[in-house]
């Protein structure tokens, strides 16, 4: 029955928008990258985002067999038409053998460098999804 299944509550795993120098280009861009704040590794990951407001962008997939502990992985590459709407990351993993999901949510506009912050585990600064 519905009521006997428990539904752990995600901690210490995070969606990041960071802003960082690409040398390739000599320039800046947003990246979004998974972060893994646990004393544990986490197993089994997968990552859906899409962006929507009025129009909806295309669907990204993507799995992490294994992030270790206190470790980050990126996920993508943000262009700056992508900044105006909001994007979504459904994150699914497995930790302690338990299921463990969440959706993070970068409201529209929230991305930008007046809201860069300090992050867990990762040494550039950036912006935390909700």
């Amino acid at each position: 029955m519905k009521k006997d299944i428990t539904i752990p509550e995600v901690t210490e795993v995070y969606v990041a928008a960071i802003y960082v120098h690409n040398e390739s280009f000599d320039t800046y861009e947003w990246n979004v990258y998974l972060i893994n704040n646990h004393q544990e590794p986490i197993e089994t990951v997968l990552v859906v985002s899409k962006g929507a407001q009025q129009k909806t962008t295309s669907v990204l997939r993507k799995s992490i067999a294994h992030l270790p502990a206190k470790s980050f992985a990126k996920l993508e590459y943000l262009h700056d038409d992508l900044l105006a709407i909001e994007n979504r990351f459904m994150v699914t993993f497995f930790k302690d053998a338990k299921l463990f999901d969440k959706t993070f949510v970068f409201p529209s506009k929230s991305i930008k460098t007046s809201k860069i912050k300090p992050l867990p585990v990762v040494p550039e600064k950036g912006i935390l999804a909700k």
